[in-house]
């Protein structure tokens, strides 16, 4: 089939989100929506990772669905691509001081490294019923395991900041700094509900290339099954709340059901009825994901350097816009949305000459 391109767009789409939501102007001034939830609960911030991981599910069933016997050499360039962004997300947390001391191993990068290596790994051995079974048992046995196990002198079920079985275990496993102190919410158990989460993309992918289906009937297909895995992760939030901290198996449904119908909406739109129009900035960051989210860890550094009275590009940016009597917060959304702009520029010189990074 075809290229899809409302994937591209929704990827693009959600990188710029990623970059967006990470770089106001100023942390003490941020818009409600542009926040993670403290605890329970999501915001529209929340939905960006997951979105991405359902995203590389997809990118996974499309890529190798002709490659499954492709033997070693795919296994190794797997293994390759996974080590590669993992290595850059390691990149990123010591940028730009380098304090190995104080080193962040897990983190965003990092997760998408690990759930990409195994999903491909379940893809490429496993039927669509067995990835099926298998991303339900990861969700269960996560629930099982949090709800149900007591640990370290607390009672089963306990859910706070920094006191569950999922931070407890983590102070046994993961290395280094953690985000939160005692706690991250990139932590390698919390990985295990997330691996289906890239599971949820692998078998809407495997739904995209149903030759025995026009693309009408995928769309429908998406849609249905969005909105009823929506519906489920809505429920079971009663019993083990939504919370992106954590990655709660309630979580995964949830955003796993609005990626799917964003998919099928986009899909309707871009490939079905072909409008295509003003779809360039999505193109334009969803061909080279990676390289604009690296890229976008970098370059912040550039507009804190001392250059006008003093100050950084983005502190002058923000103490302006202040001064001229702008409410912070739109201040701070501004900045962020100029910078995200900077990136594209960046990424649209690789686009235009059709330079795409395999990272």
């Amino acid at each position: 089939m075809k290229r899809l391109l409302s994937l591209d767009f929704f990827r693009g789409l959600t990188i710029a989100a990623m970059i967006i939501v990470n770089d106001p102007g100023s942390w003490s001034n941020v818009y409600a929506p542009l926040r993670h939830a403290e605890w329970n609960g999501a915001t529209p911030t929340d939905l960006v990772f997951p979105f991405f991981l359902f995203i590389v599910g997809v990118s996974i069933s499309l890529s190798l669905s002709k490659r499954k016997n492709g033997g070693l050499n795919l296994y190794t360039k797997i293994f390759k691509r996974s080590v590669i962004i993992f290595l850059l997300g390691i990149f990123l947390a010591l940028f730009p001081k380098f304090d190995f001391e104080n080193l962040r191993v897990v983190g965003v990068l990092q997760r998408i490294a690990i759930v990409y290596f195994i999903c491909a790994l379940i893809f490429l051995n496993t039927n669509f019923k067995s990835q099926l079974k298998i991303g339900v048992g990861l969700l269960v046995f996560y629930w099982i395991t949090m709800m149900f196990i007591p640990f370290n002198g607390n009672i089963a079920g306990t859910l706070e900041p920094g006191n569950n079985l999922a931070a407890w275990i983590d102070s046994f496993i993961v290395p280094g700094r953690m985000y939160q102190g005692s706690w991250d919410p990139e932590g390698f158990y919390s990985t295990i509900p997330a691996i289906a989460s890239g599971i949820s993309g692998m078998l809407s992918g495997t739904i995209i290339l149903n030759k025995a289906n026009s693309l009408k009937d995928k769309i429908i297909s998406l849609f249905f099954w969005g909105s009823i895995i929506l519906i489920i992760g809505y429920f079971w939030d009663y019993i083990f709340p939504i919370n992106k901290h954590i990655w709660t198996s309630s979580y995964v449904l949830y955003s796993s059901g609005l990626a799917m119908i964003i998919l099928a909406i986009s899909t309707w739109l871009i490939d079905e009825k072909n409008y295509t129009s003003n779809i360039k900035i999505g193109l334009v960051f969803g061909s080279n994901a990676i390289t604009a989210y690296v890229l976008h860890g970098i370059v912040w550094r550039l507009f804190q350097i001392p250059v006008i009275n003093g100050l950084g590009f983005q502190k002058f940016w923000m103490d302006t816009g202040i001064g001229l009597g702008l409410p912070p917060k739109f201040v701070s959304l501004d900045w962020a949305i100029f910078y995200t702009f900077v990136i594209y520029l960046l990424i649209y010189q690789l686009y235009k000459r059709k330079i795409f990074l395999k990272v």
